[in-house]
This record gives C-alpha cells, structure tokens and sequence, in this order.
C-alpha cells in the first residue's frame, strides 16, 4: 500500500524508541523489554492490555530491528492449517545452512481467540524455538492462553496511554499533517479516546481531511471540528472479557466501601456500555444483603423492588431506579454479620458433628415437652434448640444492628 494512502495511525507508528509514548515501566531506559529490544535478543512473549496502547506498534518495531523474517497473522481469521504452514515453512528455515539462516517471528495478533487446540499447535515451534511468537491480546493473558504456552512466554503488560502520551502523539500528527489544534480541541480528542491512541488518531484523520487549508497551507482545528470527528465517546466493553469483571468488581465495592459518587459513575460504565441492567440489579441484591445486611434490613427490600424493576423496565428508564437502590446501599451503614454467620454454619454442617433434631422440636414436638414461645411473658421462653450449642452469629455494632441484640438481651433478662 502506498505511504500516502496507509491510515494516519500507521504512518505515525514509532520508528525509533524516543517515538513511543508512555510505557515507561517497559521501554524506559534500563528496562528489560528496551534491553531485549536493544540487543536483539527478543524471545517468545504475550503483550497484553487495552486497544491502542502501542502493543502491536512495539511489535511491529521490533520486526523491523530484528534479524528474523516476519510472518503476522490475526487469530480471528487464521486457523489451523495456516498456522501449520507458516510452522512448517519456519522450520524448514531454521535448519538451513549457517550463511542463510533467519529465525520466524511470528506476531499473533488477538491470541485469546485461539482454542486449547490451536494453542497446543504452537507449542513444539515455541518449545524447539523455530519461532520467536508475539501474542498480542486485549485479555488477560493468564485466563486465555494455556499454562503450557505461557510459561514459555514472557509476559509484558501495557497499560493505558496518560493524556501527556496522547498529546505527543497528537502534536507529532499534527506537525505531520501541517496541521495546528485548539487547545481545547485536542483535550477533547484526548479525553474522548478512553486512552486509546488509534481511536485519537483515526478522529485527527477526519478532522485533517475533512478541514481546507488557509492560504499558508495549514490546517486549523477548533473544538466544533473536534466534536464532530467524535460524535459518539465509544466506550471498551467486552460483556465476557476483563472491563466486564474489572467494572463490576469496581462497582461493588464502591457499593460496599460506602462511596455513592464512585458507584453511581460505575453503574453509568455498565448502562452506557449496554450491560443487562438485570445482571446488574442481581448484583445490587447481592451486596444489600451480603455487605449491608442487618444494619439496614430495608436495604434488601429496596435492592429487591429495584431487580422487580429489571425485569419489566429497559434503557432509558431503569436506570433511575437502579440508581435509586445503587446510591442507597453504597450510603447504608454496613455488616456483614448474617453472611459470615450462614458460613460458619455451613461448615460446622459439612465439617463438624451431627446434631439430631431434639425431640421437643420435631413436628407434634408440643407433646415431648416443647414451649410456645407466644404463650409467655414478652412471647419468650428459654429452652435448648440445638444439642450442643455454638454461636454463629457475631453482631456488628452499626446501624440498626445493636437495637436488634439489644431486643435479644432484654427479653431474656440479660
């Protein structure tokens, strides 16, 4: 493909390693991958984090630095029988004479969407070392490639792009492109991006193209061309992948650690992202009961009448009730008393001795010396109901917790 024609994300990846912007904890100087990179001495490994954070660019640099011939192929569309040429043809490489010899990098892009099966193919090439593999993956790596492979991997993670790695990138586009931006234009480009550098440059394009030059031959893009490169922030949501588990996580315990601001911008991640405003309302129910608890025995009503609402409403309006019971649990006071009670039963359940029902309990037990609890003063009356008792519940001492031990102490005299 023609340079002129290639798109802007392309022509701007780095050529040398003072072009890379952020991952300072991989490519800064004295760093073990800008080692292996200086010295040519890359071997297997997984890139792995968010889109445009550089992982195919640092790959496709070492490509072009090293000494090995290049293969790349997309796990999406690649299947076995490619894979079994490209190792084929690697091998055949390998045992060449001394004069011709050349190493195969292989760059896999999306490696999460290989099989056990496709992954085990690789193996002997990685093992014998016919190829040097770069899996690159938005996933996490340790749920998605076999522990075989991966312990012949080194694992290197990208993080997000900081705005200060956006705006190099950004300002070396626009140099490129004999181009000037508003300040505030590029803010907004940045902000929208989520990090992602592609996404920041694939909007740059737009606007570049789509802006005449003035009579200098530069280009001038102002905040209203900016805004309608973007007309919608896109936001990284896989339902099955790690902002899935790593957004909900997030919302629970802003719920749980009494943080209602936090929870209800979560809960905002997840419905903008198109999440089943069920899972969520499950989840609210969930931590009503498990983290709030009897400190606030209405919180459980209030999460329940909220998953009701699930159930028959959709987006727009089921939000304001899921706010509703988010907000509300993430302000209660919190325990968690009934779920470690419940825990500890179980396992003296499964774990400790059997224990029979006690003849004055079991059904018609009025008969074998059982007392009515309602037929004495304050509709209490003390007998045993369990043989060899232990305590399991250990009140907390928030919210209307105590006043429900205090009821306790009082009808029993304590």
């Amino acid at each position: 493909m023609a340079e002129d024609l290639r798109p802007l994300a392309a022509r701007q990846a780095p050529q040398k390693l003072e072009d890379f912007a952020g991952q300072p904890h991989l490519l800064g100087p004295g760093k073990m991958l800008r080692r292996l990179l200086e010295a040519d001495m890359i071997k297997s490994a997984v890139f792995f984090g968010p889109p445009g954070c550089g992982k195919t660019a640092t790959a496709r640099y070492i490509a072009s630095r090293t000494q090995s011939y290049t293969v790349e192929l997309n796990a999406a569309s690649a299947g076995v029988a490619d894979l079994k040429k490209v190792l084929a043809q690697a091998k055949e490489r390998a045992q060449m004479p001394s004069f011709d010899q050349r190493r195969t990098l292989v760059i896999l892009d999306e490696i999460h969407h290989f099989n056990k099966t496709q992954q085990d193919v690789l193996l002997p090439s990685v093992e014998k070392g016919d190829i040097i593999l770069i899996g690159i993956t938005t996933e996490n790596p340790y749920f998605y490639v076999n522990n075989a492979l991966l312990s012949r991997f080194s694992v290197f993670e990208f993080k997000p792009l900081e705005d200060n790695d956006l705006l190099k990138i950004l300002t070396r586009a626009a140099q490129t492109e004999n181009a000037k931006i508003d300040k505030d234009a590029a803010e907004f480009l940045i902000t929208q991006s989520n990090g992602d550098s592609r996404k920041m440059l694939n909007a740059a394009e737009l606007a570049f193209v789509t802006t005449a030059p003035d009579k200098k031959g530069k280009k001038h893009i102002t905040l209203a061309i900016a805004q309608e490169c973007i007309q919608k922030r896109h936001l990284r949501y896989d339902k099955k992948g790690d902002d899935h588990y790593d957004i909900i996580s997030a919302f629970i315990k802003s719920m749980r650690g009494s943080d209602p601001d936090a929870t209800v911008y979560w809960l905002a991640r997840m419905l903008e992202s198109g999440e089943d405003p069920r899972f969520i309302a499950r989840r609210i129910l969930i931590c009503a009961s498990e983290d709030v608890g009897l400190a606030e025995p209405y919180a459980i009503m209030i999460a329940q009448a909220a998953f009701s609402a699930a159930e028959e409403l959709g987006m727009p309006e089921i939000r304001i009730p899921l706010a509703h019971a988010a907000i509300y649990v993430a302000c209660c006071p919190k325990s968690n008393s009934a779920y470690l009670a419940i825990d500890h039963a179980l396992a003296e359940v499964r774990e400790g001795r059997y224990r029979p029902v006690p003849d004055h309990l079991r059904s018609g037990g009025k008969n074998r010396g059982y007392k009515y609890a309602h037929d004495f003063p304050n509709h209490y009356v003390k007998q045993p109901y369990m043989p060899d008792p232990l305590q399991f519940f250990e009140p907390g001492q928030l919210g209307k917790e105590p006043s429900l031990i205090e009821r306790l102490k009082k009808i029993k005299g304590e």
